[in-house]
């Protein structure tokens, strides 16, 4: 695969023609900003538990990516982490989240249903603009504010 890393971050994902899957190497703890930014023919990415951030616009425009699982040691998901990724129809959100951020997920028009976990205490403004899919979301008492 091809990867630019550097002092654990994921800085950007060489997109190879034909490769639908992406397993990132356990030496990243972050995946950078606008690391997968566009990269339309990958349908699931693994991300490994050495991860503890996701930046700005990590997977924005995914737009093949129909499903991934944040593992628990992702502590921080950052502005539009995965807009505009159409196809995305489930998503696990771990217990290590407090706060979804602004826009996280924009324009994911196939996602049907969310559960927040009870970790969260704040949903930011905009964080599922755009949803038209989205029929059910559960949100736990744990939630303060919603933006």
């Amino acid at each position: 695969m091809g990867f630019e890393i550097n002092d654990g971050v994921l800085e950007k994902y060489i997109k190879k023609p034909g490769v639908t899957e992406v397993v990132i190497p356990n030496s990243v703890k972050k995946i950078g900003m606008n690391a997968f930014e566009g990269c339309t023919s990958l349908t699931s990415i693994t991300i490994p538990d050495s991860v503890t951030e996701i930046d700005d616009s990590a997977f924005e425009g995914c737009t093949s990516l129909t499903s991934i699982t944040i593992p628990n040691s992702v502590e921080e998901i950052g502005l539009g982490a995965f807009e505009d990724c159409k196809n995305l129809t489930s998503i696990t959100i771990p217990d290590s989240i407090n706060e979804i951020g602004s826009h996280t997920f924009v324009r994911c028009t196939s996602l049907t249903s969310i559960t927040i976990p009870n970790s969260v205490k704040k949903i930011r403004w905009g964080a599922f603009v755009g949803c038209t899919s989205l029929t059910s979301i559960t949100i736990p008492d744990s939630v303060k504010e919603i933006e």
